[in-house]
């Protein structure tokens, strides 16, 4: 069999692909609206990148320009909270020990909003285990609030009565760990005062 000439067969594939494409153009124009829609949004999503990348670059070529500051004036840190008298002074070491503490800024947050007493009910015993009135009625927080003002004598009582009585897990664990702790800092300490001599 003589193949048709090329233009020929070009021309009856044309056609083929038309009839096919004349065939299919209900179900195109039903998807029609959600294709635009969803072009539309792409287009503006890539414009949108566009510009973020542009303000980016703009930044980087602006901050080269100016120093930025280390410390803007509207910043403020919790980390600036001055500590409770009767707290041994910070230095270098004690300090960077507080960051690494997770219960430090609640602790200190806790403390400044609740002064002393303000759980206490009237009328209650002024002997209390650790020298906390009401220990029984505190909860986790407001405890944690008050550990940092307890000596290690204080807090081994609390441990030793919350043992004796309800022996909340979540009680012990934290005493436990703050009794850890505080014979930590004054293991340090003791050896910070031989070094020194």
């Amino acid at each position: 069999m003589k193949h048709l000439p090329f233009p020929l067969r070009l021309a009856a594939g044309i056609a083929v692909t038309t009839a096919e494409r004349v065939r299919e153009l209900p179900k195109h124009l039903t998807e029609l609206p959600v294709t635009v829609a969803s072009q539309v949004l792409q287009a503006s999503m890539r414009v949108q990148q566009h510009v973020t990348e542009l303000a980016i670059k703009g930044d980087d070529a602006l901050s080269t320009l100016r120093p930025v500051e280390e410390r803007p004036s509207w910043a403020t840190f919790d980390e600036e909270v001055e500590p409770a008298p009767g707290d041994p002074a910070p230095n270098g070491r004690r300090e960077s020990a507080a960051f690494d503490d997770p219960w430090v800024a609640e602790e200190r947050a806790l403390a400044e909003d609740h002064t002393d007493g303000e759980f206490d009910s009237p009328g209650a015993p002024t002997s209390a285990p650790g020298g906390l009135t009401d220990y029984d009625d505190l909860t986790l927080p407001q405890l944690r609030a008050r550990l940092r003002r307890l000596s290690l004598s204080q807090l081994e009582e609390l441990l030793a009565y919350e043992r004796e009585h309800a022996n909340r897990p979540s009680f012990t664990g934290m005493l436990t760990r703050r009794i850890g702790n505080v014979r930590a800092t004054l293991d340090e300490n003791d050896a910070e005062d031989l070094t020194e001599r």
